[in-house]
């Protein structure tokens, strides 16, 4: 015999409280538990985090500490490792939780640094990627260390369009052209 589990609604997921320190994110009405990071891939973030303080605001950015709303099957909710946002939806979130919801703006970059195993690689390179191009996310970084590339997606009309980085080859950002990093920087960050 089996037992149905009870699909969560995002107004109940909103404001569920299991009373642990452990974070979900919520994928077609279930929520699925995200481990703690690897320390590679927390200093990646941070590496990245460092570089875009550099020409943007600390308020804008956003460091695997917000929700981001997407729409699958069911409504799912995202942590990404690194957001920018624009200063319309720091408006719109200022004061309120840290959830960005389907009626606000969305973030201008997303960056997610992708986890070992076949199952974070499918949520990085293929789930998230048409979630975020149905969200109208401008740029979406899949930054992937095992690879040791960094995939950059441009939306273009509605699609994304992807361009690799490799080695010491610079990042080109068409919505950053300020960065000035290559990607075995940030694939090599805090490695001694």
């Amino acid at each position: 015999m089996t037992t149905a589990i009870k699909k969560l609604t995002l107004d109940e997921y909103l404001v569920y409280d299991d009373d642990t320190d452990v974070r979900y994110e919520l994928v077609d009405g279930e929520l699925v538990e995200m481990p703690p990071e690897s320390d590679r891939n927390n200093l990646i973030s941070l590496y990245l985090l460092s570089q875009f303080l550099k020409f943007v605001p600390i308020q804008l950015i956003r460091h695997k500490d917000t929700e981001l709303v997407v729409i699958g099957n069911r409504t799912r909710v995202r942590l990404p490792d690194l957001m920018i946002l624009t200063q319309e939806l720091l408006e719109v979130i200022a004061g309120g939780r840290a959830t960005i919801t389907p009626d606000m703006p969305s973030p201008i970059l997303v960056v997610e640094v992708v986890s070992p195993g076949k199952v974070n690689e499918d949520r990085d390179y293929r789930y998230k990627r048409s979630e975020y191009a149905a969200r109208g996310i401008p740029e979406y970084w899949i930054v992937d260390a095992q690879k040791a590339r960094i995939t950059l997606l441009t939306l273009v009309d509605g699609l994304y369009e992807e361009t690799i980085f490799q080695g010491t080859d610079i990042i080109k950002s068409g919505t950053f052209p300020m960065l000035d990093v290559t990607a075995v920087q940030v694939l090599r960050a805090g490695q001694v």
